[in-house]
């Protein structure tokens, strides 16, 4: 209740003193640079540790001190650059462009701007440039596909979507990949590393700059014809964001950006995350809400993004960030002086302008913890989230690749975890994610079939022991996880056909080599006969099943009509709790041969007259009257068969 109020309290001062939180969440069109009906370009930020601000580039050949900025108030700075004399703007489309920030100190901070749109990594050096980045039309020419039913998600990452030891390109993707997840039954693609990230080899969990996406893959232009080519397959397309965190780096990020400790984030070691090595935002500043929140709008209205997958949401929730915890379940866990109040109403904020501006846009949390209410309404006093991961399927499936023989599996502790979530809260199932794929992990694949993925998965020779049963244990073991574990349904790409390597990026630890940060296609191509086809055409039918069946969508129970049914010893037992209501032509699952009532269960109100194949069709009736409950029985004999 404390902090649905807070929230509540929060909302209503930012709509007083912004005029509207949609005023507020699309700051983008204020800070950063724009250009005017009449050519000038007007440029804003906030910098308040600054005492000076200028405005360097190739338009002015990098004169450090000929554009600078005025003060305003609140940390606030402006500058306005007239056209040229034929009326074009001052600065061309795809201009190098930097801020000088002149500290209390003295020092002085070249800069990018934090609402920079596009930025690229100087060839002479590791850092990066801000460019600025103008075109002239508008890209996107289809609508949003409509929220899908079931969410079958391929989680992507665009760099390693090629079997060539190269960084992929958004163009690639686009042509090569977004046709294999519609064949494969997706019908939703999670792009991971977009937010651009000096270091790639971070898995763009490191992000410098929050607006803009990506150059290493190609333009902002080649990454809307991406989602728009998706949109039009009728795919939805979510956006891995982190806002859990920044790179600590200083010349191209967000860290000591006018010059202090904080300005984004906290000062002090509250600021800093000792187990990442990066910086960690100030929730409550009015300025961070104001990034963060139009960090989101931005994504949405610029890219068409259909929503988010919000990354390290438990490193939000608590001041402790999760390091070397073990979460109980207890609710002491997850209420009292360490959970992080300030960063929950940012995740409360952010579900709210999501569902309010676009309700059909998807959110979905992950979160190691199992945080109470992550997934509630707002309205309900939750955070607000569509989804969550349900993180403890992927642990329990290499907990018995590493640990258990065949004949040692707990069939009901399997059951237990894939089902054990809480009512009301949509989770997200997985088998494996890029989690499992890299370098350290194994893939399910390769902790089935080992070594012998290397010599014995081509169709040409005969099939092994090792080989059939593991094709065999990875089709059941995506089929069980999509069909109990959760509202929606995720796969990493690559592991849909069983990818044989770990996932490891360029770095001196393997002399910068491409050879694992890429995902082998080319082991699908007909001429090359190997099994990895038998699994990608299995993966293909189980999505499709799904689609035509929606069991994800479906409900498990159907709490309201208080009915129970259970079957123990050849007798199914059949419960009507319902105070008033009776049912005709109910059906319920049974095991298939002929049952009867048993002579002592005298009820005459209730019959059963068919033969049971797979279901059972049955006359449940209430005592209207008296609200006696009905209690049925049938007795299986397997000796009668028609």
């Amino acid at each position: 209740k404390h902090l649905a109020s807070q929230y509540c309290i929060d909302l209503c001062n930012l709509e007083e003193a912004e005029g509207s939180i949609d005023v507020f969440t699309r700051s983008y069109v204020f800070y950063g640079v724009h250009r005017q009906a009449d050519n000038s370009l007007m440029f804003r930020e906030w910098a308040p540790g600054a005492q000076a601000l200028y405005l360097t580039g190739d338009f002015n050949e990098w004169n450090s001190r000929s554009h600078p900025y005025t003060s305003k108030e609140y940390g606030k700075w402006e500058l306005s650059i007239p056209p040229k004399t034929e009326s074009s703007p001052a600065i061309q489309h795809r201009s190098k462009l930097k801020l000088v920030v002149l500290t209390s100190e003295g020092e002085e901070l070249y800069r990018i701007s934090p609402w920079a749109k596009y930025c690229h990594q100087s060839p002479d050096s590791n850092t990066y440039d801000w460019i600025h980045w103008d075109p002239s039309k508008p890209f996107h020419q289809h609508q949003r596909p409509k929220r899908p039913r079931s969410l079958r998600i391929y989680e992507a990452h665009v760099g390693i979507a090629s079997p060539k030891e190269e960084i992929a390109t958004y163009t690639n993707f686009t042509l090569n990949v977004l046709p294999k997840i519609k064949d494969l039954g997706y019908n939703c693609v999670q792009l991971m590393a977009i937010m651009e990230h000096a270091y790639y080899g971070s898995f763009g969990y490191q992000v410098t700059n929050f607006f803009a996406a990506s150059s290493r893959f190609g333009t902002p232009e080649d990454l809307k014809r991406l989602v728009d080519t998706a949109h039009s397959l009728g795919i939805t397309v979510l956006l891995d964001v982190v806002h859990s965190h920044a790179s600590s780096n200083t010349a191209d990020g967000l860290n000591r950006f006018d010059g202090t400790d904080s300005c984004f984030f906290h000062s002090g070691p509250r600021g800093h995350h000792k187990q990442w090595g990066s910086r960690l935002f100030n929730y409550q500043s009015w300025e961070v809400m104001r990034f963060l929140l139009s960090n989101l709008r931005w994504w949405m209205e610029e890219y068409l993004f259909d929503g988010f997958r919000f990354d390290g949401v438990s490193s939000m929730l608590y001041h402790h960030h999760g390091i070397d915890m073990s979460f109980s379940g207890g609710y002491s866990d997850y209420f009292g002086m360490h959970v992080d109040e300030d960063a929950i109403i940012q995740l409360m904020l952010s579900n709210h302008i999501l569902h309010t501006f676009y309700p059909d846009c998807i959110t979905i949390a992950e979160d190691v913890s199992g945080m109470p209410g992550l997934c509630k309404s707002l309205k309900k006093g939750g955070l607000g989230f569509d989804y969550r991961l349900n993180m403890a399927v992927p642990d329990k499936w290499i907990q018995i690749m590493k640990e258990l023989k065949d004949e040692d599996w707990d069939m009901g502790n399997i059951v237990y975890t894939l089902t054990n979530r809480r009512k009301g809260e949509g989770c997200i199932c997985y088998a494996e994610s890029h989690d499992q794929a890299l370098v350290g992990d194994k893939s399910l694949a390769f902790w089935l079939m080992d070594k012998e993925m290397y010599t014995n998965m081509s169709s040409l020779v005969p099939m092994t022991p090792v080989i059939d049963r593991g094709i065999q244990l990875h089709k059941m073991i995506r089929l069980i996880t999509q069909a109990l574990g959760g509202e929606g349904y995720l796969n990493f790409m690559g592991n849909e056909f069983g990818h044989p390597e770990w996932l490891d990026f360029p770095r001196k630890g393997n002399d910068e080599s491409y050879r694992f940060a890429r995902r082998q296609y080319d082991l699908l191509e007909p001429e090359n006969n190997l099994r990895y086809t038998q699994l990608y055409a299995f993966d293909r039918d189980m999505n499709r099943a799904e689609e035509k069946y929606g069991w994800l969508a479906s409900e498990k129970v159907r709490p309201n009509d208080k009915v129970i049914v259970f079957e123990r010893a050849n007798v199914l037992f059949v419960f009507n709790f319902h105070p008033s209501n009776s049912y005709s032509n109910y059906r319920v699952a049974a095991s298939q041969g002929r049952y009867h009532l048993p002579n002592a269960y005298t009820h005459t109100h209730t019959h059963i007259y068919i033969y049971i194949y797979i279901y059972i069709y049955i006359y449940i009736y209430t005592h209207t009257h008296t609200h006696t409950i009905a209690a049925s029985y049938f007795v299986k004999n397997l000796k009668l068969v028609i």
